[in-house]
């Protein structure tokens, strides 16, 4: 998963959304095939990009896999399916089921995203929205620098795994910050209050990396500090770059709509402060499918907006006022 932002470079990758299997696809399916069925599970690892192999070390991989063909059996055919944005998926038959199978390839033919059903329910539980009201995670008004459905305006979208992503700031006269930008106090949202879009339970939480000096990554621990709530349901909403230590809940804590879970930071694969956040079918950080977020009312550029999906560059705050949470 690429969680990256900066304020100039603009990401400018082209990928072809047609509904008909590219060659590269077809041979890494091929070769997944085939190096499942052998076990040959550190060889599937090898496939996977960079950014991948820190999410999923070797011997998770392992485990998650043999999980799948404890459940499943031994692949017997992938077929083509569909296309879903970036990423190709395959109906797959098993032994015991026929799954479908997604994967998003950089231009070097590695995995930057993928999703394998482990069981049943995670087989069936692909969103395409959500189906929960929900509110902006910010009490103030904030800047949606990376959101939408095309990767022109949301370059989230050629990952899978996160794609219809929103990365957002705050902004003033046009910058992100004022003052120092060396110094994470200067961004606007740093340390700003992340509020939950709705009730949900906590079901998984990662904290104590530190912040980021501006322009600095942390190419290791990818999401920096993270929480992810799951709702009544089983939509996962992943927060992701939370300022170090600033997170006020544990894993199983129950939290209400607009009560504060943790401040904005710039933890983990970011040059800057600001929120990434995304809805998911899992609560798994590499093995899961984005889908859409709709807010129930925003004002958006100043007009009001009802179940209304964010884009880049629009300003949007929640039309409840701040007392109200």
């Amino acid at each position: 998963m690429k969680y990256l932002i900066t304020w100039i470079c603009i990401m400018t990758s082209l990928f072809c959304f047609s509904q008909t299997e590219e060659k590269n696809f077809d041979e890494v399916a091929s070769e997944f095939q085939s190096k499942y069925n052998q076990s040959n599970y550190e060889d599937i690892h090898g496939m996977l990009d960079d950014i991948m192999k820190s999410l999923i070390p070797k011997e998770k991989m392992t485990d998650f896999l043999n999980t799948v063909r404890s459940n499943f059996g031994i692949i017997k055919t992938m077929e083509f399916y569909d296309v879903n944005n970036s990423a190709h998926v395959y109906r797959t038959a098993f032994e015991k089921a026929i799954v479908d199978i997604s994967f998003s390839l950089n231009k070097k033919n590695q995995i930057i995203a993928l999703f394998i059903p482990r069981n049943s329910f995670e087989n069936s539980s692909v969103l395409k929205r959500n189906a929960t009201k929900m509110i902006f995670p910010f009490k103030e008004e904030s800047f949606v620098y990376w959101g939408g459905e095309t990767v022109e305006i949301n370059y989230h979208m050629a990952d899978l795994s996160q794609q219809y992503a929103f990365d957002v700031v705050m902004v003033a006269n046009g910058a992100p910050y004022k003052g120092d930008p060396t110094k994470n106090e200067s961004y606007f949202i740093f340390g700003k209050d992340i509020i939950a879009p709705c009730d949900a339970k906590v079901v998984k939480v990662i904290d104590g990396i530190k912040d980021n000096v501006p322009g600095e990554l942390n190419r290791v621990e990818i999401t920096g500090n993270t929480i992810i709530l799951e709702t009544e349901r089983k939509e996962y909403l992943l927060f992701a770059h939370i300022k170090a230590n600033s997170i006020l809940l544990k894993e199983g804590d129950l939290v209400k709509q607009g009560q504060v879970i943790a401040q904005c930071g710039n933890s983990g694969n970011t040059t800057q402060a600001h929120l990434h956040f995304h809805l998911q079918n899992t609560d798994d950080l590499f093995n899961t499918i984005g889908a859409k977020i709709y807010f129930d009312e925003l004002i958006v550029n100043g007009q009001i907006e009802k179940d209304y999906m964010p884009k880049k560059e629009d300003f949007v705050r929640n039309k409840k006022r701040r007392a109200d949470y």
